[in-house]
């Protein structure tokens, strides 16, 4: 049975042609498809509000996760406390997300705009206007969004809380 739970954790795991070809497949059977983007290192309640919330909005929810070099670059050598296997496993084991792919860029400009999404998802931290691939989004036909976060919760705090002992 345990292999069987595994395998299925790791069937939510995609490269970007097999996640291409998935998309396709959604959007056939008229599926919306929600992206959003993260490093998810040290995985807590806001992140669980954000991905739930953000699922709410279409059918299928696409992981975008930071590599392990990208959080490196974005969050400082210290960072990712979570390597990026784990980090997607975890990911792929909540019951409302479909799919996760790793990406190697700062952000997800390049992905986004490969993959099209319905609906471009981001934290109410940031504008539409500097949500990356949120034009090319746009310009397809989509839908950009964001979702407020839950106060007093993120990675960096409770890595500086859990240090501060």
């Amino acid at each position: 049975m345990r292999n069987n739970l595994e395998q299925t954790l790791l069937n939510k795991i995609f490269d970007l042609p097999s996640l291409k070809a998935k998309l396709t497949e959604w959007k056939s059977d008229s599926k919306k498809v929600v992206f959003t983007n993260g490093v998810f290192d040290l995985l807590h309640v806001g992140h669980i509000t954000y991905m739930a919330k953000a699922a709410d909005l279409g059918d299928k929810l696409v992981i975008g996760l930071n590599s392990d070099a990208s959080v490196k670059r974005i969050k400082g050598e210290d960072r990712p406390v979570n390597d990026q296997n784990s980090r997607a496993a975890l990911l792929a084991a909540l019951f409302f997300v479909d799919a996760i792919i790793i990406f190697e860029e700062d952000t997800p400009q390049q992905l986004i705009a490969t993959l099209l999404p319905d609906v471009l998802v981001k934290g109410a931290d940031y504008t539409i206007e500097n949500i990356a691939g949120a034009k090319e989004v746009i310009i397809n036909g989509g839908e950009v969004k964001t979702i407020d976060l839950v106060d007093g919760y993120s990675s960096t705090s409770i890595i500086q809380k859990i240090k501060s002992r």
